[in-house]
């Protein structure tokens, strides 16, 4: 009588199931299409910002490093704040989550091109101090609105569907519109410096009105971009709203949150993540002109790291039901560690030219093991959170992906320490910010070495990470998703959520 009833249970629950799952190619692409602008927009700071900081507008490393800390201070209010936000939201006709696709379109197009401002007449009239400021400001408001739209859109997920396999399609589809995100940057890194003579050395210098007609392209798209993720994105479970329904303190969240061993191990890996892509496609810049001299080696390089993704994403889905998402993406993390390491090892090669085809294969080898991860952390996430809201009965989407996204923020501020301590280290710029080619002749074999141990390091504590911390092994994921079902039928029951057709918002 007792298993009659459990499978009756569990008959239900896998009916409810299928009213949020049937996922078509447009929903994968609308939901795509989010990390595709949202990424262009990001990877303009990643890639861009720091050199443009300092070759354009002559800010010293030290600087740079001091307001990427102040800006993460401020983060760790803004971030938890803007997720209490998007969960108390009342679902309406155009969703809780998508809508913020829209409402954050015009303003992260400004604040993209709003970092690169002022023109150059403006630059020399502010003054140091005024530059400071300039830059201090447009950061930190570039960051409120990214936030604006990326906690939000992580959230959405969760209820585009419930079910495990489509949630890992999506997650597989946002990290390739990631992917294709940086490509419009990279593009711009072939044609924004020019060579001009220092005290009678050439130097590849940023050229500031190349970079700024490339932005502001960029900027158009991105608006553009989210617009059309808005009107394709459906949202198809929304929390019903009850008059006496106890809102949980921001205090238990994170209290939840921060006791969950899985959750913890995740929000580490992105934090590590995130600095190891950051500082790579960042220092590369340095690295390219300085040790190699062949500009064109940062889109190569960007295309050896995300060309695995194209050959991996149409396996993921068998490799993950045979290996396990922890168990994989420990694996592609000790991979590209071991591809650094190597690389490291290799920096005594004199013949620049044969260097500079090896780096660019243990770049594909590298690549291919972070592929790995970038395709499923957010599925991984997810999981992670779905395992909180199991244990605890509570879900906060919007305050869960706040705290994940400011570990991975965190990530910026390691890449910014590492990044520029070695810029300070060689004296890159000079008292009166200009770029010192004599400390940089003298010093550019540690470009080769920075660029090379440092992210075998990072990624090397992933995969440690991973497979000690991270508590979800296959098994336990398989469980998990059992118990997911099952408190989604219950929940349904109790009229707490709808889903379907009920739950259905305008396109």
């Amino acid at each position: 009588m007792e298993e009659n009833k459990e499978v009756s249970a569990s008959l239900e629950a896998e009916k409810q199931v299928s009213k949020t799952s049937g996922l078509k190619p447009k929903d994968y692409f609308g939901y795509a299409l989010g990390d595709f602008a949202g990424c262009m927009a990001f990877a303009s700071v990643t890639t861009l910002l720091q050199r443009y900081y300092t070759d354009v507008f002559g800010l010293s490393p030290l600087f740079i490093l001091i307001m990427f800390m102040v800006a993460r201070v401020w983060d760790a209010i803004n971030d938890p704040m803007m997720g209490r936000i998007v969960d108390k939201k009342k679902p309406g006709k155009q969703g809780r989550y998508r809508i913020w696709m829209k409402i954050a379109a015009i303003p992260l197009a400004v604040a993209t091109i709003l970092l690169f401002l002022p023109w150059p007449g403006l630059i020399s009239n502010m003054g140091k101090i005024g530059i400071m400021v300039y830059a201090t400001i447009t950061y930190i408001f570039f960051g409120m609105v990214y936030t604006m739209h990326q906690i939000p859109y992580g959230s959405l997920a969760s209820v585009v569907t419930t079910d495990d396999k489509e949630r890992n399609g999506l997650s597989v589809y946002r990290s390739i519109g990631a992917a294709l995100g940086n490509i419009p940057i990279l593009l711009i890194t072939m044609l924004w410096t020019v060579k001009k003579d220092v005290d009678g050395a050439t130097v590849e210098m940023v050229d500031y009105t190349r970079t700024i007609i490339g932005i502001a392209i960029v900027a158009v798209l991105v608006g553009v971009l989210l617009f059309f993720g808005y009107k394709l994105n459906k949202e198809r479970v929304v929390a019903k709203a009850t008059e006496n329904k106890e809102k949980a303190k921001l205090s238990v969240i994170l209290s939840n949150l921060l006791k969950n061993r899985s959750f913890v191990a995740i929000s580490l890996v992105g934090m590590l993540l995130l600095a190891g892509q950051m500082f790579t496609q960042s220092f590369y810049t340095y690295l390219f002109s300085y040790k190699f001299e062949k500009g064109w080696m940062n889109l190569v390089s960007m295309a050896m790291t995300y060309l695995p993704m194209v050959i991996l994403m149409p396996f993921m889905g068998k490799l993950i039901r045979k290996f396990g998402k922890k168990e994989i993406c420990a694996f592609g993390a000790f991979l590209a560690a071991a591809a650094n390491l190597a690389l490291f090892a290799m920096r005594g090669v004199t013949n620049l030219d044969l260097l500079s085809f090896i780096f660019l294969a243990f770049c594909f080898i590298s690549g291919f093991g972070l592929s790995i991860i970038t395709l499923e952390i957010w599925a991984v996430a997810t999981d992670a959170i779905d395992d909180v809201e199991v244990k605890t009965g509570m879900r906060n989407d919007g305050s869960a992906y706040s705290i994940f996204m400011f570990f991975r923020k965190l990530g910026q501020v390691l890449a910014a320490i590492v990044v520029n301590v070695a810029l300070l280290s060689i004296h890159y710029l000079t008292e009166d910010g200009a770029i010192n080619k004599v400390a940089i002749t003298e010093n550019v074999g540690m470009f080769y070495d920075l660029a090379t141990i440092i992210p075998a390091v990072i990624f090397g504590a992933m995969g440690l990470i991973m497979l000690l911390l991270y508590g979800l092994n296959k098994k336990k994921t398989d469980e998990l998703q059992v118990a997911k079902k099952e408190m989604l039928a219950k929940q349904i029951e109790n009229d707490e959520i709808a889903v379907g057709e009920e739950a259905t918002t305008d396109n």
